[in-house]
């Protein structure tokens, strides 16, 4: 292992979370905006939180948004838009969101592809960063389930498609970051449920022990 890939923690809706989560060196906080889901937060709650993280590490959550909805959300202050969406979403949707958040690098696509699927390399021409995430049978449910995903499918994804970035979710947590490290490749490493007490509620304790295990772990590299 060489140096700490970049950590991002999503499913924020505390200050205190957020302020932790940043003096450990947390690379990303993620904000979502998905009314289904339980981490869900208002956008003036999402403006309020904003006032805690710095600028280049917020990022916005959200599943399938129209493009009316996405527009009113322009203006709230993410630096990058995480869009969880259909793995055969259509091109036209694809071109308008990038285009209305400003560009390929402000876009993480997260398409929800099943098993059985290969990846719709197709939509690479919109987004410079993928996310993926445990896969779900329930058509309503786009991540955030707290399940470890197919690593070895991750991994074989980003070796094909490596000149884009790849984040890798789905129950992450202390007891696992390190094999999730040795086994991929992951350009940056999405933490959610694995370090929290409740949905939204992140534990203090366990979200040091993770850094913890990961600077542990770098360090042991370093040295063998």
């Amino acid at each position: 292992m060489g140096a700490r890939p970049p950590i991002k923690l999503c499913g924020v809706t505390r200050e205190a979370d957020a302020e932790h989560a940043l003096a450990l060196g947390v690379d990303y906080i993620g904000l979502n905006l998905f009314e289904r889901s339980p981490r869900s937060v208002s956008p003036d709650r999402a403006k309020e939180l904003m006032r805690f993280i710095p600028e280049g590490k917020r990022v916005l959550v959200d599943v399938n948004p129209g493009t009316d909805q996405l527009e009113q959300m322009l203006d709230l202050g993410f630096d990058v838009f995480q869009l969880h969406c259909p793995f055969d979403l259509d091109w036209a949707t694809l071109a308008s969101w990038a285009g209305q958040v400003g560009g390929p690098d402000r876009l993480w696509l997260a398409p929800k592809v099943p098993p059985e699927e290969p990846f719709p390399q197709a939509c690479l021409e919109f987004v410079n960063t993928v996310l993926f995430d445990s896969y779900s049978n329930d058509p309503l449910v786009f991540g955030g389930t707290g399940r470890i995903g197919d690593w070895a499918r991750f991994e074989e994804w980003r070796t094909l498609y490596q000149h884009k970035r790849w984040v890798l979710a789905g129950g992450l947590s202390p007891d696992n970051i390190l094999a999730a490290l040795a086994s991929t490749s992951a350009d940056v490493y999405d933490i959610n449920s694995g370090v929290e007490d409740a949905p939204g509620v992140k534990n203090k304790e366990k979200l040091t022990l993770l850094f913890s295990r990961i600077a542990d772990g770098m360090s042991s590299s370093s040295s063998s």
